[in-house]
């Protein structure tokens, strides 16, 4: 297959516009691993992630005709991904939460007691949904409060209270295992 496309993602392009099935299949190829990661930073199950993933692929290859080539390819299949995974997140009525803020987890640890053995993906998958999309798509996806109040029809407050809130719980959740890690070795 690289000698079919060289190094030209022109050609790429081109083929993909064509509707070409074995530019198709090179593209999923080379983006299947890192989009399916994209989207499970935004869907928790696995199934749900690769059904939202697989949506993507065939709206990235019916509407390319719509790329205009002023970015990446890449970075505009991302997009496609991110927006399929919050159109499915949306269409289950997720609620935002806003519960109250707790202090109490927050705990002093000493640099010599931080062990930096976690799964930052187990920790994402352990987020409301609404704090995950937010967090996701500021600290993953750079967009500014403002993109992400318009992209989910909240208010930047609630932008930037859910980021808050998504970070604290998962400083809580992250303190809790390193506890259990630390109990268990002793």
């Amino acid at each position: 297959m690289k000698l079919l496309f060289g190094n030209k993602k022109e050609d790429l392009l081109s083929r993909l516009k064509k509707q070409d099935a074995a530019a198709q299949k090179f593209f999923y190829d080379q983006n299947v691993k890192k989009l399916l990661s994209v989207s499970k930073s935004y869907v928790s199950d696995l199934y749900q992630a690769e059904d939202c993933l697989i949506r993507a692929f065939c709206k990235i290859f019916k509407h390319i005709e719509s790329f205009r080539g002023d970015g990446n390819l890449e970075g505009w299949a991302r997009r496609i991904v991110v927006n399929e995974c919050l159109n499915f997140i949306k269409s289950r009525k997720t609620v935002f939460y806003l519960d109250e803020i707790n202090q109490s987890f927050m705990e002093e640890a000493n640099d010599d007691d931080v062990v930096f053995d976690f799964n930052a993906q187990e920790l994402l998958d352990q987020l409301p949904d609404g704090y995950k999309m937010v967090f996701n798509l500021y600290v993953l996806e750079g967009y500014s409060h403002q993109e992400i109040a318009d992209t989910l029809q909240i208010s930047v407050a609630v932008s930037k209270t859910q980021l808050f809130r998504a970070k604290e719980k998962m400083r809580k959740i992250y303190f809790q295992q390193q506890k259990t890690l630390k109990n268990e070795h002793y």
